[in-house]
């Protein structure tokens, strides 16, 4: 029996796991592109994920582990290997306390706090991805970032189970200290908010979640704003002093500002495209592949660098590339710098962590 079969036999065996073969991976990412994973594993309990983790570790299986697939580009080849993905969503509280696993939406996580009267998520209203994946990139907006309001966090280390409190989590603008070791799963979080008045939180969110659908439809495939902020005070000074003071938004220099200034706005390739009104969204027509949206991210990279001497940083994570032979700019990392984990068993940070 060749080593993926028996790899599958001995998945199938374990209770709790739901086992598939050749499962294409667009369904399960935000940009709806992906080729085929060559076992696709589920559950929502982490006993049973543990061991799907040893199963793989014995036969030598690369695996991935999948969020909720916001900020992932999978090749058009797929992944030649295992896709897990934790499942398990339950949400809990006990006074301002409030324990979430990482399986769970984000926006569950948010609706759930606003209707308790609880405040520190409603500003995170609308951004896709699951709480673990939010945890991963330390999702934020409108100012307010999840560790702000994280106690704990549980993960499994690639051996053991372990509790982080925030501080050694190493939060940082868009990332985290799971973010940097890309072995580690996140479980659950524990979080502490405060007392708010439910229908002030409400409108609060419904106001956000207006203008984020106006900017980034439910329904488009995209990740939302595909490059990370800039902090004006580690701009070279020649850079930092072209960028008008109006633009500038708690110390950060918008993506978009240097995309627009190397004509981003309504950049295509096949049918992939960069938004005619946000020069940092990037989305699927519907028919675009994972080779095109590569290809146009490394030609915006490119304008910019060219322009300011700088190098943008995507936030999306790649899943597959390594074996598929797709063409990408991995010459100065950026992309090619998210590469590796996967393919070597680390898992791929989904979590959209928008501005």
């Amino acid at each position: 029996m060749p080593a993926t079969e028996a790899t599958v036999a001995s998945l199938r065996a374990v209770a709790g796991l739901s086992v598939s073969r050749s499962v294409p991976l667009a369904a399960y990412t935000r940009f709806g592109l992906g080729g085929p994973a060559d076992i696709l594993v589920e559950t929502s309990s982490v006993e049973a994920f543990l061991r799907a983790i040893e199963v793989m570790r014995q036969s030598g299986v690369p695996v991935v582990v999948l969020g909720g697939g916001t900020n992932v580009i999978v090749s058009d080849e797929g992944f030649r290997g295992a896709v897990v993905r934790y499942t398990a969503d339950r949400i809990l509280a006990a006074g301002n306390r409030v324990v979430a696993d990482a399986g769970a939406e984000l926006q569950a996580l948010v609706d759930f706090t606003i209707a308790r009267g609880l405040k520190g998520l409603e500003t995170l209203t609308r951004i896709p991805g699951s709480v673990g994946a939010a945890v991963y990139g330390n999702a934020g907006a409108y100012g307010h970032s999840i560790s702000e309001c994280i106690l704990k966090v549980r993960f499994f280390d690639g051996r053991d189970i372990r509790v982080f409190d925030q501080e050694q989590c190493q939060f940082e603008y868009r990332g985290s200290i799971f973010k940097r070791h890309k072995g580690w799963t996140i479980l659950s979080a524990e979080l502490m908010l405060q007392p708010g008045d439910p229908d002030q939180l409400r409108r609060t969110a419904e106001e956000i979640a207006r203008i984020r659908d106006a900017k980034f439809p439910p329904t488009m495939k995209c990740a939302g704003s595909i490059f990370k902020n800039l902090y004006l005070a580690q701009l070279p000074p020649e850079v930092a002093a072209q960028v008008p003071a109006e633009v500038v938004r708690e110390g950060k220099v918008p993506a978009a500002w240097f995309l627009e200034q190397v004509g981003a706005k309504g950049m295509r390739q096949g049918d992939i495209h960069v938004a005619e009104y946000h020069a940092n969204l990037v989305y699927n027509g519907g028919a675009g592949t994972a080779r095109d949206l590569c290809a146009l991210i490394a030609e915006l990279k490119r304008r910019v660098r060219e322009r300011f001497g700088i190098e943008l940083e995507e936030e999306v994570q790649y899943v597959g590339f390594d074996s598929s032979g797709d063409a990408r700019d991995d010459s100065r990392g950026g992309a090619g710098a998210a590469r590796g984990a996967a393919q070597t068993g680390q898992p791929a940070g989904s979590a959209s962590a928008k501005h």
